[in-house]
């Protein structure tokens, strides 16, 4: 059955979670689906943008309950876990690392929960547009566990570190309105896929070298680089720009108050 579906549209992908009788919860399957749709897209110069969504009531409701049952009983899973089998990272890190590392925007439309794995997921994406009342959660704590699917790295990009802790503490849900304050809810829409659109579609309609390279100058100035490092990649990434075909198509595009064609 699959998991992941991923449709190219107009220079945009919709990957959407197709495990809506499960609320898109992850197992193994699921995870490989995730990680192979990600991956599918890094060589891709035709995108420009991609809209991560997911069918049913529920984005993601987080790890599959059965395959943690198997995976918990079966003794020492260190060599499972610590092994880096994407990178720098381990299979279930790389569902949300791997959106990290498409080079172009990736919009999250998040509806009904996105708890553990699926609110790390969701982190994943460069917006999370959510519907009203929506969940999130860092789940793993119900569990005794830590949260090992990137969200040491995401987190701290987008929320204070009480929140972060709170969350990581308790496990309790929070509301989309409240991850609205605390930074990890980009926007509220009653229709998050429809607004995620929106979204995307203003994306493709840029520049695709300069939306590519903004998010790689994005992802340096992030990465904890000195201020040195991150001027002169303004600056290498600038030059990279100016003068070239779709920076002239762009402001040939708008001195005559037409779409730019690229």
């Amino acid at each position: 059955m699959s998991r992941v579906t991923t449709e190219i549209r107009d220079h945009v992908a919709h990957v959407t979670l197709t495990r809506a009788d499960k609320m898109n919860a992850v197992d193994p399957d699921m995870a490989e689906a995730i990680v192979a749709a990600g991956e599918a897209l890094i060589g891709n110069d035709d995108i420009r943008a991609v809209l991560l969504s997911a069918e049913g009531r529920a984005f993601c409701a987080g790890l599959d309950v059965a395959s943690f049952g198997k995976h918990a009983s079966g003794g020492d899973q260190t060599d499972r876990i610590v092994a880096r089998t994407h990178g720098n990272a381990n299979l279930m890190q790389q569902v949300a690392m791997v959106w990290r590392r498409v080079p172009v925007p990736v919009i999250a439309a998040v509806q009904g929960v996105a708890f553990g794995a699926g609110f790390q997921l969701a982190l994943g994406a460069d917006v999370r547009i959510a519907a009203p009342g929506t969940k999130f959660a860092v789940m793993e704590a119900k569990w005794g566990l830590v949260p090992d699917m990137g969200g040491m790295v995401l987190m701290p990009t987008l929320m204070r570190s009480d929140v972060i802790r709170l969350m990581t503490y308790t496990a309790e849900p929070v509301s989309a309105e409240k991850g609205l304050d605390w930074g990890f809810v980009t926007e509220i829409a009653e229709d998050p896929h429809a607004r995620a659109l929106e979204i995307v579609t203003n994306i493709a309609d840029k520049s695709p070298s300069g939306t590519r390279l903004a998010k790689a100058l994005i992802e340096v100035a992030e990465s904890g680089a000195s201020e040195d490092d991150v001027l002169m990649a303004e600056s290498v990434e600038q030059a990279k720009l100016i003068g070239g075909a779709h920076q002239i198509e762009i402001v040939s595009a708008n001195m005559a108050g037409r779409k730019p064609a690229f």
